[in-house]
């Protein structure tokens, strides 16, 4: 969904938390972690359709922006600096809140 409204030209925030922020920031995002996710991603190769780390690396060259609330982000062991590069931003709440304002949200 992300990288279709980002090549619509559509402002796009990817928010990480928790065990999908520890995925991205050890390089597992998007690996399968069960047998019936082994499957699902089996099947998808199948169909040709790429990777989720990949899917999101398009999104983001496609102007698409990666963050994380600060709390969160402690929360989970790290400091924002050690996130530089694989986030965009790391910001706080009340923030991220207002990027909603008359937003279109997906959350999955």
């Amino acid at each position: 969904m992300g990288i279709t409204a980002a090549a619509m030209g559509d402002e796009v925030y990817v928010v990480f938390a928790f065990e999908a922020l520890r995925q991205l920031v050890r390089g597992s995002f998007g690996l399968a972690h069960s047998e019936r996710e082994r499957t699902e991603l089996a099947r998808a190769e199948g169909l040709g359709v790429p990777t989720p780390a990949r899917m999101l690396e398009e999104a983001r060259a496609l102007g698409a922006r990666l963050i994380a609330c600060d709390t969160t982000v402690r929360i989970c062991g790290f400091t924002p600096q050690e996130l530089e590069g694989t986030l965009d931003e790391v910001m706080g709440l009340a923030s991220m809140w207002r990027l909603t304002e008359g937003a279109r949200v997906l959350a999955l």
